[in-house]
């Protein structure tokens, strides 16, 4: 069901890109791994198993991601996936963040989404479909202290993706999202550097490799979205029916920042 798929990742050269464009690889899918430093996705590359195409690519830079995405198309003669993974977060509390850094994440988690997905787009639609998958999060469902600036920007992937699927799907192009909880990569050493955040919650903290491992399955069933872990999921869907008694009821644990 994977052999022989284009999969083209951005944001690969680290983190749950590196781990789900290892396991593409070894089911016989051919990742192709972009990210904006050269040198560190040749670093990852060197730790693939099989056939993998390798190209710098700036999701904040539209008429460079219009030619990469071209030339893969030259190269692999398509694309039947885009893993939608470039992100990166800070947490700090809404006075003291800078106005930069709600538009500087943003810039890169949102747009750098749309400015990809506009680019796949006509590719997909020539060659008959494809899938288009956004790396969300949990905290595009419920935000927390200290996530305003990140949280919004995953509120907004969670919207352009539920408008996106209803759009797209005359055209024969699933979109996927998949949201899950903290994970242990250095996402968390840009957002949290003291390692407050991580601390509070490694007891459970997912791996990479089973973020990795749900990607995989939603590229084979084509599932439109996933919560990871599934017990985060139940309590943000209680959250949402009783906001005040979770606040109270749990307040303190989700605020652990």
């Amino acid at each position: 069901m994977l052999h022989g798929k284009i999969v083209l990742v951005t944001g690969a050269a680290s983190g749950i890109g590196a781990e789900t464009a290892r396991l593409l690889a070894a089911s016989g899918a051919v990742p192709i791994i972009t990210g904006r430093k050269p040198d560190k996705l040749e670093q990852m590359a060197s730790s693939i198993r099989g056939t993998y195409g390798c190209y710098k690519l700036d999701v904040t830079n539209y008429d460079e991601i219009v030619l990469v995405m071209n030339q893969v198309v030259q190269d692999f003669g398509k694309i039947d996936v885009l893993l939608n993974n470039a992100g990166y977060g800070v947490f700090e509390h809404f006075a003291d963040a800078p106005i930069e850094r709600f538009a500087e994440m943003m810039d890169t988690n949102y747009m750098g989404i749309v400015r990809c997905s506009k680019a796949v787009l006509p590719i997909m639609q020539k060659q008959g479909g494809g899938h288009i998958i956004n790396v969300a999060s949990m905290a595009g469902k419920l935000s927390t202290v200290k996530s305003s600036g990140y949280a919004a920007t995953k509120h907004a992937v969670l919207g352009l993706t539920n408008a996106m699927r209803a759009e797209l799907a005359p055209m024969n192009i699933a979109v996927s999202a998949i949201n899950p909880g903290p994970i242990d990569t250095p996402f968390l050493h840009t957002a949290d550097p003291e390692g407050t955040y991580a601390n509070n919650v490694r007891g459970y903290m997912l791996t990479p490799e089973r973020v990795a491992g749900a990607i995989v399955q939603m590229i084979k069933r084509r599932t439109p979205e996933v919560d990871l872990p599934l017990s985060a999921s139940v309590g943000i869907k209680l959250y949402g029916l009783f906001p005040r008694l979770a606040d109270r009821i749990a307040g303190r644990w989700l605020n652990r920042k």
